[in-house]
């Protein structure tokens, strides 16, 4: 009896074992927050998208209500299309605005939803028209660097 007593404590402690191990996965790939609330679809455009990524999240105020579903490159507005599935329980109007935020100075993206004005909410398959693109490191360096390099050319050229 004492050997089927301990097969089981240690069944048991191995079973405990795999499920915190699934749960450090789903925690560290980003998708411990399985919504099974029904959401609807929202498409939006970025000139620029950054290090954005599938199932990044997206916040309102600081909370978050959806999750990128997908991103994608149109060939016809040369634009990345973005699909963001919001949860139903948060409406927003239609002329809310979209923009690729970043979590502290170098941490991980997501979308920014500002609320508009508008009595028309966002349905399924409506489109945000008002984007703001994520702002990329390298050429806020790039600028800071050409324009110094400009103006230290420009006092040079001056005659004195």
């Amino acid at each position: 009896m004492t050997r089927e007593k301990t097969d089981f404590w240690v069944g048991l402690f191995i079973l405990l074992g795999l499920i915190a191990l699934v749960f450090l996965a789903l925690r560290a790939g980003n998708m411990s927050s399985f919504s099974f609330a029904p959401t609807y679809q929202v498409q939006a455009y970025f000139d620029n998208v950054g290090g954005l990524k599938v199932r990044a999240p997206i916040k309102s105020s600081g909370v978050v209500v959806g999750r990128v579903a997908a991103i994608g490159f149109d060939n016809q507005k040369f634009q990345a299309s973005v699909v963001l599935d919001l949860e139903k329980s948060y409406e927003f109007p239609a002329d809310s605005s979209a923009s690729i935020l970043t979590s502290g100075l170098l941490g991980e993206q997501y979308i920014g939803l500002t609320p508009g004005g508008e009595d028309k909410n966002l349905s399924d398959g409506s489109t945000i028209q008002m984007t703001q693109s994520a702002v990329v490191l390298e050429d806020l360096i790039s600028k800071f660097l050409y324009d110094s390099a400009e103006k230290e050319g420009a006092s040079h050229a001056s005659p004195n």
